[in-house]
């Protein structure tokens, strides 16, 4: 629930942060990082530069507090996938979980995190290391849940954690292309579905 923060210098009458923080997400979620310019956030957000500046820092600080947004989020697909207790849940859960996420129609299609550097140039290469730093912790997420799995003898012997973690990475990234190329729901469920099967009767002891 967002609630409206004081007016002050800079910023218009009822300036909600909030939710200019989630219309400058939606924009890069749609455009990337570098084919986001400023015109496009500020027109987005109701307000005007100086705004944006008084409120947010520069446009790489914007961008990383509407990713921090973006994976904070409560349906986050790791916060609602990890709330399971059974690891055959939680690979479902990810991956169909994924596939409604990245084609949800109220928002932009794929994952904002993979889609915003996909087309980073050299003189953006700070915002992508970043951006590769977060997705490695979000893989290092999905090994140790991996590892508890096996220690507690939920995989096969043979399963290895880090090649799971690589695998499950992998479909998203596919999964996130796919969706911002048009695939439907249906579709992307189907693959997701057959993945998961797929996973599950390779590493998951039944």
């Amino acid at each position: 629930m967002t609630t409206s923060k004081a007016a002050c210098v800079g910023r218009p009458r009822g300036f909600d942060i909030d939710l200019a923080l989630e219309q400058a997400l939606n924009v890069f979620w749609r455009n990337g990082y570098e084919g986001t310019s400023l015109n496009e956030l500020t027109e987005a957000m109701g307000i005007k530069k100086p705004s944006l500046y008084a409120a947010f820092g520069n446009k790489e600080q914007l961008f990383f507090k509407a990713i921090d947004l973006y994976e904070n989020r409560p349906d986050s697909l790791f916060n609602i996938a990890f709330q399971h207790e059974h690891v055959a849940d939680v690979i479902r859960g990810l991956l169909l979980g994924a596939a409604t996420q990245f084609t949800d129609c109220s928002h932009p299609q794929g994952c904002a995190l993979i889609n915003s550097t996909l087309s980073c140039s050299e003189a953006s290469e700070s915002i992508k290391q970043t951006v590769l730093a977060r997705k490695a912790k979000h893989k290092q997420r999905l090994v140790d849940r991996f590892t508890q799995a096996k220690t507690s003898g939920e995989l096969q012997a043979d399963c290895e954690p880090e090649v799971l973690a690589s695998l499950m990475t992998t479909l998203f990234q596919g999964f996130s292309m796919q969706a911002s190329e048009g695939a439907s729901v249906d579709e992307l469920q189907q693959v997701a579905a057959m993945a998961a099967e797929g996973i599950l009767t390779v590493c998951v002891k039944r």
